[in-house]
């Protein structure tokens, strides 16, 4: 199974990355009013999340691509936390609340394919 973690991890962010684009109402309430208009943070954070996980995916850039990834993790969970707050349903506001403690398993995901990943070699 370790031997699958990165690829799984990768294929789940690039995915999720995906879903911003193709359903991006979903993910306008996790963007905080303050930012404004939420569809270029919601496609921007999109890219940027099938970015890491393609870098998750290649063994060359795997380490970084976890450790980028550690990062876009704790970037989004002020968004988690706006959803919960913005919830126009009972229903949207229970999906938001299971979201919250999910974050650290993934985060301890990203962590162990970055410590398991070989350390990228630069040629001589």
């Amino acid at each position: 199974m370790r031997r699958a973690s990165p690829y799984l991890l990768g294929a789940l962010l690039v995915l999720a990355g995906v879903n911003h684009a193709v359903n991006p109402d979903f993910y306008d309430a996790l963007i905080p009013g303050w930012l404004g208009d939420p569809r270029p943070w919601v496609l921007g954070s999109g890219a940027v999340e099938v970015v890491v996980g393609a870098l998750v995916l290649a063994p060359r850039t795997r380490r970084a691509g976890a450790l980028a990834a550690l990062g876009l993790l704790l970037a989004v969970f002020p968004g988690n936390v706006t959803a919960v707050v913005n919830a126009g349903s009972s229903t949207a506001e229970l999906v938001a609340w299971l979201r919250l403690p999910l974050q650290v398993p993934l985060l301890l995901w990203a962590w162990q394919v970055h410590r398991d990943a070989r350390p990228a070699t630069v040629p001589a």
